[in-house]
C-alpha cells in the first residue's frame, strides 16, 4: 500500500474513520455485555457472542489505528513514509474471527434444536472462514489480475452463505414467534446487504480508482461495512433476544424449529444456549 499517494486530508479522514470505528465497537461491547442480564438465560450466549464480536473488532481497530499512525509522518504538511509498513493483516485477522461468529450469534438467538444449531453453525462458520482466507491474498497483491482471481474464489463461499441464509433458514424462520419473525428477516438481509459491500469495496482498485483515492475508498468502505455488519447487526440480535425473553416471561407461546423434537433434545438445546 503506497501511503505516500495520500494527501494529508485523505490520510486524516481515514484515521478519523478508524477512530470512529473503534469508538462504536467499544461502546457496543459495553452495551451488549452490561445489558445481558436483562435477557432470558436461554439467549444470553447469543448476546455474549455479540459482544465478543464487537470486542474483537474494537481491539483490531485500535491496532489498525496505531499501525496507520506509525506508518507515516505528516508533520511537514505532507504524507511521508516512516519505513514502518501499514499492517493490513489486522483487518483480515479480525474478519477471520468475527465473521463466523456473526452467523453463529444469529443461529443461537433463533434457538433451534441442538442438532440443527451445531450443523448450521459449523457449515456457515466454516464457509465464512474460507471466504476470508481466500480474499486475503488478493487484498495484499499488487497485481490486479490476482486480486480479481481471489475475488472470484472468495465469492464462491459467499454465494453459498447467502443461499443458506435466504433458503436454508427459511423454514427455521417460519417457526419463530410472530413477534420476532420480521426482525430476524431484517437481520438476515442486513447481513447480506452489509456483506455485499465488502466485495464491491474489494474491487475499487480495479475499476478506475487509483492512488490515494483508492486507498481512502477501500479503508473507509470497509470501516462502514464493519460498523453495520457488527454493531448495527448486534443491536438487532439484542432486540430479538429481548422480545423473545419478554414473550416467554409473559407466557406467550414460543415456537421453535422442529417443534416435534424430543423432550431430551429440547433440554440439551436449553443447556447449550
Amino acid at each position: 500500500m503506497e501511503l505516500e499517494a495520500l494527501s494529508v486530508g485523505q490520510y486524516s479522514f481515514v484515521q478519523n474513520g478508524y477512530s470512529f470505528g473503534f469508538a462504536v465497537m467499544a461502546a457496543a461491547t459495553l452495551f451488549f455485555w452490561l445489558m445481558k442480564s436483562e435477557i432470558a438465560p436461554a439467549y444470553r450466549l447469543a448476546i455474549t457472542i455479540t459482544g465478543l464480536v464487537t470486542a474483537v473488532a474494537a481491539y483490531h481497530y485500535l491496532q489498525i489505528m496505531l499501525s496507520w499512525g506509525a506508518a507515516v509522518d505528516i508533520t511537514a504538511g505532507e504524507v511521508v513514509s516512516t519505513g514502518k509498513p501499514f499492517n493490513q493483516a489486522y483487518r483480515y485477522v479480525d474478519w477471520l474471527l468475527t465473521v463466523p461468529l456473526l452467523l453463529i450469534e444469529l443461529i443461537l438467538v433463533m434457538r433451534l434444536s441442538r442438532k440443527e444449531t451445531i450443523k448450521k453453525s459449523t457449515v456457515l462458520g466454516g464457509a465464512a472462514a474460507l471466504m476470508i482466507v481466500l480474499g486475503y491474498p488478493g487484498e495484499v497483491s499488487s497485481v490486479g489480475g490476482l486480486r480479481f482471481v481471489f475475488w472470484v474464489l472468495s465469492m464462491i463461499p459467499f454465494v453459498y452463505i447467502v443461499y443458506q441464509l435466504v433458503v436454508g433458514l427459511k423454514e427455521s424462520i417460519s417457526q419463530q414467534p410472530e413477534s420476532v419473525k420480521g426482525l430476524i428477516n431484517i437481520a438476515v438481509y442486513l447481513v447480506i446487504g452489509s456483506w455485499l459491500f465488502y466485495p464491491i469495496v474489494y474491487l475499487f482498485p480495479l475499476v478506475g480508482l487509483e492512488g490515494g483515492a483508492a486507498i481512502t475508498a477501500v479503508e473507509i468502505g470497509y470501516t462502514v461495512a464493519d460498523i453495520v455488519a457488527k454493531a448495527v447487526f448486534g443491536v438487532f440480535i439484542f432486540v430479538i433476544a429481548m422480545r423473545k425473553s419478554q414473550d416467554e416471561t409473559q407466557g406467550a407461546p414460543t415456537v421453535h424449529h422442529a417443534a416435534n423434537v424430543e423432550a431430551d433434545d429440547e433440554k440439551e438445546t436449553s443447556t447449550l444456549s
